[in-house]
């Protein structure tokens, strides 16, 4: 995101400093000990338990510990703990002063509350994170992020001139994330993708050096195969992706393998030795921007994306994927030749 408001919207939540902590931190003397053993919760890698003692140590300081809220809200969204993530923005943004504040803690809280609406396909939680960005956009009307929130709200509620008015607002701007730009102009014409469930907007380098981008690849069948050299699962699963890449060989299909390596050389010669002639890329672990993107928590795991971007199957393990790929790209096919019926 290349607006600071946006930038700290996201900051203030994920990746809050040591000494933001502090300052932020609970003011009662009970809760300053419950949110110290919530940080050594974290630091041991227990965050569930980490999250009862922010939530914990955010009631005993009655509901004024930014610090403890922030993390309610990140682990909150992590774990689908609505109700914890929920209870921390909406004390975020009654705590919020100056309209900066106020336009990040209410679209915080609407960040929170779409991502409850997509989970439970609920149009009153659409509905709610449209009233909170409408309340950002008050205090902050040229905050490209919220525009776009905004019109993903709309589009689920069906509000398709609505959303597409946010849309063309958005772009507007000038600012927010490029890949969002390619999107939102897509959502302008067909507005119906704006509420699928579509693929994270990534952007990769790959070994032999090019750029991908998810929606570079509009028009084609996308597979998606994360992995790594020290998986034997993996290893086992290789000859089955090799053949569908020899397979489809020449059909409007990209094959993108994301290795979960830390240790490059090993990985660059295990491509080499083993021919994965098809894209490849490495994201360094489970922690990657792509793995963290699609949520990747176990390997293999594949994702099957159709050509407008929007996210058809997953699978963990090695999993016959043929046929749905077929299925794909013979509607592909059909698409193109409806789009270009003189050729």
């Amino acid at each position: 995101m290349r607006l600071v408001l946006a930038s700290l919207a996201v900051a203030c939540v994920l990746t809050p400093a040591p000494a933001q902590e502090i300052k932020d931190g609970p003011a009662n003397e009970k809760a300053q000990k419950t949110y110290k053993d919530a940080l050594k919760e974290l630091h041991e890698r227990r965050e569930e338990e980490a999250l009862e003692k922010f939530k914990k140590a955010d009631k005993q300081d009655d509901g004024h510990c930014l610090a403890c809220q922030k993390q309610m809200i990140k682990y909150g969204l992590k774990y689908g703990d609505w109700k914890v993530a929920e209870l921390a923005a909406e004390e975020m943004a009654g705590e919020a002063k100056g309209d900066r504040e106020t336009a990040v803690a209410h679209y915080q809280f609407a960040v929170v509350l779409m991502e409850e609406g997509l989970q439970k396909h609920k149009d009153e939680l659409f509905a709610r994170t449209h009233d909170e960005l409408t309340k950002a956009l008050a205090a902050y009307a040229n905050f490209p992020d919220a525009l776009y929130l905004d019109g993903r709200a709309l589009a689920n509620l069906h509000q398709d001139e609505a959303a597409k008015a946010r849309f063309e607002e958005y772009l507007k701007t000038e600012a927010g994330n490029e890949l969002n730009r390619q999107r939102a102009t897509r959502y302008i014409s067909r507005p119906e993708l704006a509420r699928a469930r579509m693929a994270p907007p990534f952007e990769v380098s790959t070994l032999d050096g090019q750029r991908i981008s998810m929606d570079d690849l509009q028009g084609k069948v996308v597979l998606l195969d994360f992995w790594a050299t020290w998986c034997m699962p993996c290893r086992e699963a290789l000859p089955h992706i090799r053949e569908v890449a020899k397979k489809f060989q020449g059909q409007p299909l990209v094959i993108l393998s994301v290795s979960l390596d830390s240790d490059e050389q090993k990985w660059k010669e295990f491509v080499a030795k083993n021919e994965m002639t098809w894209p490849q890329y490495r994201d360094g672990g489970f922690t990657g921007s792509v793995a963290k993107m699609f949520g990747v928590t176990a390997i293999p795991h594949t994702f099957t994306i159709d050509a407008d971007g929007v996210l058809q199957e997953e699978h963990i393990g090695d999993a016959s994927i043929e046929g749905k790929l077929k299925k794909l790209i013979a509607r592909t096919r059909e698409m193109q030749a409806a789009e270009s019926p003189g050729k």
